[in-house]
């Protein structure tokens, strides 16, 4: 959640921010609203209570008709503290419901507009030309089942659409790719962690994925728990409730989990293959750091996950992600967006968010430098999405005959192989 004292400080701010996203300008006039009753009715409350407390004192010391009449006054003034006590709860709490709604305050340099409406920033590697190499590129759902490395049929014959098997050289590739980015976070300095994949609500609600992002996630509701879309979800919940010293920061993690997302919305987009699927493994980079050094930290992972994608040999550019598209939690995105041959496009593999002081707000993240306590920052950072990857190695990687290089970082996590090929039927 944004800071209170942001909203009454520079309304205008907030609803710029607001208007940018996309989202309910009005919002931000209620909450102001809400928040003025609560603060009204507590100096109400407070000093109905301290008349209480003086009237407590005289009673004793009355007899007779002042007695009585201290009594009734007393009474009158018990059923008035009750009554300013329940305005001011109320008034809390819809100023917290409000509150919860509000997306991140948006950074002034976001390009405004939606999810088309992004700007790229850099662009590297070459785009292969696979007309002057002499054959038509084939896309990964062809590569990977010639490889004896993707079943999307028995995927959902099992599980249903968008579920699927890695089998073989398959998964063999996903353990390469996890570990290969597991290496190099470690080395990067991030303390590798196995993160939950079922979380209570109030971590889910907490990283802001029970707003906008909602109808995506998936509830288990006898259990009341929630599957996670991303280990960010359990990251950001570590610390929970926890002051952390300042000199102890940054705190860096490496999450390896499986996710969930319910792709509502979708229907129809990106249903061949693996690209959009509702279950797959990824790694995530998480950091907690003095909100001083957000941006600086928000560019250093961008520079890990470009290094990371580098390292692959796969060609991508860079975009500042537009405001109706950031997510509510984020104060700024950066995606890397990686060339699929056959789409003849540039598609999502990793993202890097500022998320500021929001998340750790609402889940009472805090740091103490000297006598202050304060809210951190956190930002996470996809390193590898497996599925994804997996698409843009096999389409860009591949060869005349089908087999498909193997890009050299991952040569010592597969036995050396050099090649992925084709496996007889």
């Amino acid at each position: 959640m944004i800071d209170l004292r942001q909203l009454r400080e520079d309304p205008d701010r907030v609803r710029a921010s607001q208007r940018a996203r996309g989202e309910d300008v009005a919002l931000v006039d209620a909450l102001l609203s809400a928040d003025e009753r609560r603060r009204s009715s507590g100096v109400r409350f407070d000093e109905l209570r301290s008349e209480q407390k003086s009237l407590g004192k005289l009673i004793p010391k009355a007899s007779g008709d002042e007695k009585a009449e201290l009594l009734q006054k007393a009474s009158r003034l018990a059923a008035d503290v009750k009554t300013a006590d329940a305005e001011q709860h109320e008034a809390d709490e819809e100023a917290k419901r409000l509150l919860l709604q509000l997306g991140n305050l948006v950074h002034p340099d976001v390009p405004v507009g939606g999810e088309e409406d992004f700007v790229v920033l850099e662009t590297h590697g070459t785009v292969r030309d696979f007309g002057a190499e002499g054959f038509e590129p084939k896309d990964h759902l062809e590569l990977g089942e010639a490889l004896g490395a993707i079943d999307v049929e028995r995927g959902a014959k099992v599980s249903g659409s968008r579920f699927y098997y890695l089998t073989g050289v398959g998964a063999l590739l996903e353990l390469a790719l996890v570990n290969a980015a597991m290496a190099r976070a470690v080395e990067a300095g991030f303390t590798p962690m196995l993160t939950p994949a079922l979380v209570r609500p109030r971590a889910m609600e907490g990283t802001g994925f029970l707003g906008q992002a909602a109808e995506n996630v998936y509830h288990l509701e006898k259990d009341d728990f929630y599957l996670v879309g991303t280990s960010e979800v359990p990251l950001a919940a570590y610390h929970m409730d926890e002051i952390i010293d300042a000199d102890k920061l940054p705190l860096r993690y490496a999450g390896f989990s499986p996710c969930f997302r319910r792709e509502a919305g979708t229907y129809g987009k990106d249903t061949r293959g693996i690209f959009r699927v509702h279950q797959f493994d990824k790694v995530e980079m998480f950091s907690y750091v003095d909100p001083e050094d957000a941006e600086n930290e928000h560019k250093r992972l961008l520079e890990w996950e470009k290094e990371w994608l580098t390292a692959l040999e796969l060609p991508f550019q860079v975009i500042d992600v537009a405001t109706g598209d950031l997510g509510a939690s984020a104060s700024r995105k950066y995606d890397c967006e990686a060339w699929i041959p056959t789409q003849g496009k540039y598609r999502e593999l990793t993202s890097a968010s500022n998320c500021d002081g929001f998340q750790a707000r609402r889940l009472s993240v805090r740091m103490r430098d000297g006598k202050k306590v304060q809210p951190l920052a956190t930002l996470n950072g996809t390193l590898c999405a497996v599925p994804r990857t997996i698409v843009a190695i096999l389409e860009n990687h591949q060869l005349a005959d089908g087999s498909v290089r193997v890009p050299e970082i991952l040569r010592p996590y597969l036995g050396g192989r050099e090649l992925l090929e084709p496996v007889a039927k």
